[in-house]
């Protein structure tokens, strides 16, 4: 047997909402002007690096930040994603984000996208 049948959802549901991920992030480069990407390419590593901030270094700020945090009823998780979504476009080419603004704007816009990509996503690979 080489592999558990029941894992070829799981993987193909990150490669979907992968590339999901890194067509918002087109959109958001299409519908405002303070983000910038160079190719699909460029957008779907992104999208990755994006992910993987989110995954490692987003816990660890939100952990050091949780006073600030309380203090504004959690509006500051809000800085906290621009930072992520800027330090995606600072270390990669072909992703520019013009200052912490336009991060701040860019980064609500893919959230929101985020949210419906979820919404589908669950839909799309109901658990049996």
């Amino acid at each position: 047997m080489r592999g558990d049948p029941r894992c070829y959802p799981c993987g193909m549901k990150i490669i979907v909402k992968w590339l999901l991920c890194a067509t918002a992030l087109l959109a958001v480069a299409y519908l405002y002007s303070g983000v910038q990407l160079s190719s699909y390419g460029a957008a779907l590593i992104a999208a990755l690096v994006i992910g993987l901030f989110n995954m490692f270094l987003r816990p660890l700020l939100v952990l050091l930040t949780l006073p600030v945090t309380i203090l504004s009823l959690g509006l500051f998780l809000f800085v906290i994603n621009a930072l992520m979504f800027w330090a995606a476009a600072e270390v990669l080419e072909g992703f520019h984000v013009n200052g912490f603004g336009a991060a701040l704007l860019g980064s609500l816009i893919y959230s929101a996208f985020g949210l419906v990509i979820d919404s589908a996503i669950e839909r799309l690979f109901l658990q049996q």
